[in-house]
């Protein structure tokens, strides 16, 4: 194993080692500061942060605003406070040692309110920033304004050429690294392209060869590259250390660091990671962002799964061989559908499968009737917690702020599933079967891996201390 030596990143020396940020209140300022106080770069995430009562207890993001817009702005105010929290726990935790970094979602609601909102009330403290999902071109106008490094994610050098010839080129002394990360192993939300096949994984070393070709051409060959997605133990990446073609590299840990004593997801969630098996991460496509998502193939998935797998094309008028007579709704509005899909219709109806569902995609999905009450009541409830929303046409643009699409049943309402998990009780194996999971989809090595048998679950310093010798 080659010697891991530390790396110039953020205008100070570090430990190439990078933890990457998990929203929502998955990644926060414990393990964060405890990562950076092991001397590599800890990250919080921002994303609908935990902020706590007068005696440290979590704030229940409980919402009380008539309208969506209301609730929006609760939802901001959240954010900011949920997000200083962190940095300042991470901050203490740390002593100064290491680097502190924010991660955010350029498409979350409010994204750069919030950021701003932390960044403003965090000097000294937050280092940079991280960004992804989506393409944030305003990242480094944020991070000039208050004099600390961006970090973007991007998944193709083509991406980073995009940014950079828009908006980074004019702010290139605060640009601390760019992340690779791979979108086909990644956890979360993945950066796959139309023109990328989900199903046909490419090798990432051709593509950060490629990063790195644009980012020479650019001035940025001493700039580093943080690898993300996929990566578990540092003996499998040899070949990229120290190698001329990609330049100073360092690695970004998601899915290890949620296995830590520091962790602050429920012992639940922990235990359900020591049986993940081969396979038991799915990459979907049902997040109301349209983006894939790699996430563990429970009953909620499944359900997904369920729920877009019973779906006919119908058509407002008769044409063709849509002939047959169908009533939507409590009203019994009349679409049609095709003989055969009538019959599968009448085959989920005796099923339990009675409610009949618009899509924006002129189809209907079926579902029972307490699944059609939770998505309408999941809708009529929205909070805007991203930019734009699919599963209830949310868009955070006046003057209407709403897509100007029909809300989609086929996805889920996100934040309320996040939140519903990552502050689910200590033993509710229910929380962890019927809500999204995001887990990268090396996630099935806690079960094989001997560093973790017999249950062992590591403090963040020993989970450091064990990737530094290669493991």
């Amino acid at each position: 194993m080659k010697a891991i030596n530390a790396i110039r990143m953020g205008g100070t020396e570090i430990l190439p080692l990078v933890e990457g940020g998990k929203g929502v209140a998955v990644t926060n300022g414990m393990t964060a500061g405890h990562w950076a106080a092991s001397g590599g770069a800890g990250t919080f995430s921002a994303v609908n942060a935990d902020s706590y009562d007068k005696d440290g207890k979590v704030i229940p993001q409980i919402y009380h605003g008539k309208t969506r817009r209301d609730r929006h702005e609760e939802l901001i105010a959240y954010g900011i406070e949920g997000g200083v929290a962190q940095a300042q726990r991470a901050w203490d935790i740390s002593g100064g040692k290491g680097r502190i970094h924010v991660n955010i979602l350029w498409e979350m609601g409010g994204a750069e309110r919030i950021i701003t909102g932390i960044l403003e009330r965090t000097k000294g403290i937050v280092n940079g920033i991280t960004c992804g999902a989506g393409m944030p071109y305003r990242l480094a106008e944020i991070a000039a304004k208050f004099n600390v490094h961006y970090y973007p994610i991007v998944s193709s050098s083509r991406a980073f050429s995009a940014l950079w010839k828009r908006a980074y080129s004019k702010v290139s002394d605060l640009l601390g690294g760019v992340v690779y990360e791979d979108p086909w192993l990644a956890g979360g939300h993945n950066g796959l392209s139309n023109s990328e096949d989900p199903n046909k994984p490419e090798s990432p070393f051709p593509r950060l060869v490629a990063l790195r070709k644009v980012m020479r051409e650019f001035g940025l060959g001493e700039t580093p590259i943080i690898m993300a997605g996929g990566v578990w133990a540092l003996e499998e990446w040899q070949d990229y250390i120290g190698n001329p073609e990609i330049g100073p590299i360092a690695f970004q840990f998601g899915t290890r660091p949620l296995l830590t004593k520091e962790s602050p997801i429920p012992q639940s969630w922990k235990d359900r990671l020591l049986t993940l098996k081969p396979g038991d991460v799915f990459l979907n496509r049902f997040s109301p962002t349209g983006f894939y998502s790699s996430a563990v193939n429970n009953k909620f998935i499944q359900e997904l799964r369920e729920r877009n797998e019973h779906q006919v094309a119908y058509s407002p008028e008769p044409v063709g061989e849509h002939v047959v007579q169908y009533g939507v709704g409590a009203r019994k509005r009349s679409v049609y559908l095709t003989a055969p899909d009538y019959a599968r219709v009448k085959d989920w109806e005796d099923a339990g499968f009675t409610e009949a569902l618009r899509t924006p995609d002129s189809t209907l999905i079926f579902v029972d009737r307490a699944k059609a009450e939770e998505i309408h009541e999941d809708q009529v409830n929205c909070m805007g917690c991203l930019s734009q929303c699919r599963f209830s046409n949310w868009s955070q643009e006046p003057p209407e702020y709403d897509n100007g699409k029909k809300a989609d049943p086929r996805s889920f309402c996100i934040q309320k599933s996040l939140q519903n998990i990552a502050h689910a009780a200590p033993d509710d194996e229910d929380a962890m079967d019927n809500n999204l999971m995001f887990a990268g989809h090396n996630a099935h090595r806690f079960a094989t891996d001997p560093f973790y048998s017999n249950g062992f679950i590591p403090t963040v310093k020993e989970l450091v201390e064990r990737i530094l010798t290669g493991k």
